[in-house]
């Protein structure tokens, strides 16, 4: 399969020039920037700038080179820093210098973490004599081994003009073309993250979904990586060559998957990256393995009180996916089926946190349609980015631009009294241990614990509510346990417009960080403040959250609808806290508490109260003693102004209309 060299974003590559003193480095520059034998060569060579058809790719090389006395070692690591490449000397004819390589250069360059790939470059090859005489496998391989980050060596000799260029070449193409990305020394194969990536091209490639590339599909795909067809003796020759080496890479039908990603494995192997890296360039991929920013149009410039949410039609096309994978119809996914469902992205999405453990799953540990759902939603709200760039992996073919839906900012929803949106972010404060976990575990479903684990970190859940308020699993409990209840089921069939909710809770040592950003504050729909109804403290507590959430609403002009919930109801109440409680909320203009128990499972309708509350931004917005002095005098500033603009008015309208009768009366004189 021919390929030649894929375009890379890099405009320029910067390759910096180290080694001991007297290895050859300024001489080394001389000779590749003049093409010819240097006769004078400076101490360090000025910064030298290779011309832009130097090489294949037509991306220039600014090289750098290096003193390598202490006192200018301050500079050399500024250079080191800025640097795309290193290029590492040592002299043939000085065993010395080579020794150096792993007692002093490569260990510094690790402390100094320098992540980039470094060509060894032995010089001055036409001084070494015959007694000194070796392979350079066999020099550099202990060396190679140990230190994996060199990406090649390469012997030269500035004054006999042997493989000058080279040295730079192989330097831009470690740039243009990393190794590091695609292929693992240790394993000798193809990474994780390349085989995923090349799964996915294959996918796009196979028009009909056969599982091979037909040779038809195999030349298509030729022409569009590198504009130029495989003759029919070419494919031949292609699949003997897999066939050879890969019993189970070529079979009646064309190509298989395998077959494809020996195919580039051998690429690799042969030196040839350019190769595979045209045609991962094509698809879309930067040199981390992920689709370009160019390729993910995602919303810009939103006000802190806009949020991105998933399209119709997106929607739609996960509820397929979730169907094509739930093989068995039980209305979840395997772990092994949502590893499949993302087996051709760069890897699962939600293994890590916040994701992982922030959608509903059955009692098998199986994620359902609600949170397979919920979890998009989720990822929607935090990393829109992140939301299309899985779209596209999974295989939405749609239009990019057209995923998202931007919603309307929330001030304009508290003046219309009414929002349009689909997706609620409910931040969840309260003391430590007043039950904010256990009602995030029950909004999922999940078993009441006796146990106390503290939230270190924000924790998210998120779920989808129907207008009874109850997740799927709580759904499917009370149609089991009234299945004779007619009535009931045809309440619960009542779907009506669903909404998701995503709850996070906010840990009681980073509310700071949460408050002190106006911006991030806004980006909540609804704030809960969750106290132990049975501790008087953590009312208290909770209290003062209230009133600095409050406060920062009247002074940013965000305000959130806020609800209290009294949390473990099934304790004996605290007597100070339920009056104490009661009269806050009337006093500040919010709903009472809402009573709840987590313990009992007595939800008291929670879920559908909060999105209830989002769903009438203007309610339930908690107002200060100070926050109702400047109401008050705003209102009365605005009626002063109203008197005098309207006495304005009547002045005006009546010097006009004594100005009209004077004309008639003069005219009539």
């Amino acid at each position: 399969m021919p390929g030649g060299p894929g375009s890379s974003a890099r405009t320029s590559v910067r390759v910096v020039v180290v080694g001991d003193r007297g290895t050859g480095k300024s001489s080394l520059i001389s000779a590749v920037a003049s093409e010819s034998i240097p006769e004078k060569v400076p101490p360090v060579h000025p910064p030298t700038r290779l011309p832009l058809d130097f090489y294949p790719d037509h991306v220039p090389v600014t090289i750098i080179d290096t003193s390598s006395s202490l006192e200018n070692k301050g500079k050399l690591n500024e250079e080191l820093k800025k640097a795309d490449a290193v290029v590492l000397t040592y002299a043939c004819n000085q065993p010395m210098s080579l020794s150096r390589l792993s007692s002093y250069w490569l260990p510094e360059l690790r402390s100094l973490e320098v992540k980039v790939p470094i060509i060894v470059a032995g010089c001055k090859l036409d001084l070494r004599g015959e007694h000194l005489a070796t392979s350079l496998e066999e020099v550099m391989g202990p060396i190679m081994q140990q230190f994996r980050e060199i990406e090649t060596c390469v012997e030269c000799s500035a004054t006999a003009m042997i493989q000058v260029p080279d040295v730079f070449y192989y330097a831009q193409k470690a740039v243009l073309h990393p190794t590091g990305p695609l292929f693992d020394h240790d394993s000798q194969g193809l990474k994780q993250r390349c085989v995923r990536a090349l799964k996915r091209i294959f996918i796009l490639c196979d028009q009909d979904m056969d599982g091979v590339l037909s040779d038809v599909e195999l030349n298509d795909f030729q022409v569009k990586c590198f504009n130029a067809p495989l003759q029919p003796a070419e494919i031949v020759g292609v699949k003997r060559v897999v066939q050879e080496k890969q019993l189970d890479g070529v079979n009646e039908l064309g190509l298989t998957l395998n077959g494809f990603l020996f195919l580039h494995a051998l690429f690799i192997e042969k030196g040839r990256l350019e190769t595979t890296w045209a045609v991962l360039r094509k698809f879309g991929y930067g040199d981390d393995l992920e689709l370009r920013d160019e390729f993910l149009p995602v919303p810009t410039k939103l006000a802190p009180d806009q949020s991105v949410e998933l399209a119709s039609e997106a929607v739609e096309f996960l509820r397929g996916i979730f169907g094509l994978y739930d093989i068995d119809n039980d209305g979840a996914v395997r772990p092994t089926e949502l590893e499949d469902i993302f087996s051709a992205a760069p890897e699962s999405p939600w293994d890590e946190a916040p994701y992982r453990d922030a959608g509903e799953k059955t009692v098998l540990g199986n994620l359902t349609l609600n949170g397979f759902l919920s979890e998009w939603a989720l990822m929607t709200l935090l990393d829109p980015r992140r939301t299309l760039a899985n779209l596209i992996y999974i295989g939405y073919g749609g239009d990019p631009a057209s995923v998202f839906h931007v919603t309307r900012r929330k001030s304009t929803d508290r003046k219309k009294q009414r929002t349009e949106r689909n997706v609620f972010r409910c931040f969840v404060f309260g003391s430590k241990s007043a039950g904010k976990s256990a009602l995030l575990n029950s909004f999922l479903g999940r078993p009441f614990s006796e146990n106390y684990y503290p939230t270190t970190c924000e924790r998210y859940a998120a779920n989808v509510v129907d207008q009874l308020g109850v997740s799927t699993n709580t759904r499917n409990t009370m149609l089991s346990d009234c299945y004779t209840c007619s009535h009931c089921i045809g309440m619960l069939q009542m779907q009506g417009t669903k909404k998701t909710l995503i709850l996070q809770e906010i840990p009681e040592d980073g509310v700071k960080k949460v408050l002190s950003s106006k911006e991030y504050m806004a980006t909540c729909d609804v704030a809960l403040f969750v106290y132990d109804s049975s501790v008087e403290h953590s009312w208290k507590r909770t209290k003062e959250l209230l009133v600095e959430v409050a406060r920062q609403g009247e002074i940013s002009g965000h305000g959130v609808p806020c609800l209290l919930i009294a949390a473990k109801d099934d304790l004996d109440p605290c007597r100070i806290t339920v009056q104490d409680s009661a009269m806050v909320s009337q006093e500040m203009g919010i709903e009472p508490p809402i009573h709840v128990s987590m313990k009992v499972r007595d939800s008291n309708n929670i879920f559908s109260r909060i999105v209830r509350a989002a769903e009438h931004p203007h309610l339930n917005i908690p107002e200060t003693e100070v926050g109702k002095s400047r109401k008050r005098y705003r209102h009365l500033v605005n009626s002063s102004l109203m008197f005098v603009s309207v006495g304005a008015a009547v002045t005006i309208v009546g010097l006009a209309a004594y100005r009209a009768y004077a004309a008639r009366r003069n005219a009539s004189a």
